[in-house]
């Protein structure tokens, strides 16, 4: 039977990096996910597995010590939040280019600049068109729940050694800092044994030794190395996407919503349907590669779609991609750490869709 305990969702990343067997943590303190750095340095996880967890000097020296230890083909990870991760990535690129395998977490917080520590979901874009240079995709996932910051872990660590990739965990403040009971999975064995095909190697009488780079001055190397990331992207597409739907079968009218957002919009559901408004809610897992097929299959079915999110207007673009105007979205957004309540969406439903 699985180990049942109340945690923080920031307290289950940390549970999950150590079961999911991480080998090290290279992280720096700052609102809303110091917990994820706290808890692993209370729980002590060398004595439990020889995981590794140290503090930086800042998160370009984390995300630059994850590239490192990446390259070693170890299990790594970094957390952070938004103005956070948005130092990170020069890093994140870089691992990219390389083809590292990776782990970051963004508990994200209400921007621009250092905006503020309450809930926001205004880091979509970056997460999601490669925040930093060049032509390049991280694997997000978007937790909606405690249980899924720890199991979207070990999710992340697959996918991201599946296709030697960067991995991103995209939460917010709300889930990091409330508390539900996880089911914590059995204790996954640390890696011991690594692929000489790519990972960094010493040279030896009968093998040259493996750089880990993500330059090339050759322009056509370079353009050739392009080529078949964007292949492997292409392949990510094909084969990962995640959602869940809810009340689709005979809904009318449709909220699409992801994380914390995707909750409220349940709720928000509830109350419709007591009214005896048909809603669905369509909520993507994997932000990117995005659901834009199921989103393409129900949208002729819907009198209006709404987009709701804790930004001025950021996923509604994919979901207005996706529907390519097959019926009309709307979004609703709060920002600045400000959250909807359900009943809130309800109403913008109503007003945008139905009383017109």
């Amino acid at each position: 039977m699985k180990e049942l305990r109340l945690m923080k969702g920031n307290e289950a990343i940390a549970e999950g990096a150590i079961r999911a067997g991480c080998d090290a943590y290279f992280g720096y303190p700052i609102t809303p996910q110091s917990e994820v750095m706290e808890y692993l340095m209370a729980e002590q996880p060398e004595k439990r597995t020889g995981m590794i967890v140290l503090q930086a000097e800042s998160e370009v020296a984390s995300i630059n010590m994850v590239y490192g230890a990446a390259g070693t083909g170890k299990r790594v990870m970094t957390s952070s939040s938004s103005p956070g991760i948005s130092l990170m990535q020069e890093g994140i690129s870089y691992c990219a280019g390389a083809e590292l395998p990776c782990l970051i977490v963004n508990v994200v917080r209400g921007g621009p600049g250092l905006g503020t520590i309450q809930p926001s979901q205004a880091d979509y874009f970056q997460s999601t068109k490669g925040g930093g240079h060049g032509d390049y995709r991280l694997i997000v996932l978007a937790p909606a729940s405690v249980q899924e910051m720890f199991d979207f872990v070990f999710t992340g660590f697959d996918l991201a050694f599946k296709y030697r990739n960067p991995a991103l965990i995209l939460s917010d403040g709300l889930i990091g800092q409330m508390m539900e009971k996880v089911h914590l999975a059995e204790q996954r064995p640390r890696l011991t044994e690594f692929d000489p095909s790519w990972t960094i190697t010493g040279k030896t009488p009968d093998r040259e030794h493996n750089i880990i780079t993500s330059l090339d001055l050759d322009a056509a190397r370079q353009e050739k190395h392009n080529q078949k990331l964007q292949a492997k992207y292409q392949k990510i597409t094909e084969n990962e996407v995640r959602y869940e739907e809810l009340m689709t079968e005979d809904a009318e009218y449709l909220f699409v919503a992801y994380g914390s957002s995707a909750r409220i919009c349940q709720k928000a559901m509830q109350l419709a349907r007591e009214q005896g408004i048909k809603v669905g809610l369509l909520r993507p897992i994997t932000l990117w590669p995005f659901p834009v097929k199921p989103i393409a299959h129900l949208a002729p079915k819907m009198k209006g779609i709404l987009s709701v999110e804790q930004s001025a207007g950021q996923m509604v673009e994919d979901v207005r991609l996706a529907v390519a105007c097959a019926t009309p979205v709307e979004h609703y957004g709060r920002m600045g750490g400000m959250v909807p309540s359900p009943e809130e969406v309800l109403n913008v439903l109503v007003n945008k869709f139905i009383s017109k």
